[in-house]
């Protein structure tokens, strides 16, 4: 699981339930529903996650809603998407 997008998109709890069990292999979290993160958060102690300090990037945000126009605009003339994640390449 990854989120380097907003805290308030995911359920932080849950995420620990997942990965206690195994559904989730692991996670990348750049941003928390609460932040800074706590420094008794489980999220730190765990090896199969990875805290950024929620710099993962700086967005243009008229960047980014040019680029999703853009691919809107491939989608809809029957164009492959670009940036697509190749799944078994693993990004």
């Amino acid at each position: 699981f990854i989120n380097a997008g907003r805290g308030g998109s995911q359920v932080e709890a849950d995420i620990l339930e997942c990965l206690d069990s195994g559904v989730l292999g692991g996670a990348s979290l750049d941003v928390f529903g609460r932040e800074p993160l706590s420094p008794e958060s489980r999220f730190w102690d765990m090896p199969n996650v990875y805290v950024t300090p929620h710099v993962a990037a700086s967005s243009d945000v008229r960047a980014l809603f040019v680029h999703v126009e853009h691919q809107i605009a491939r989608f809809e003339s029957g164009l492959p998407l670009e940036h697509v994640v190749d799944k078994v390449a693993g990004y």
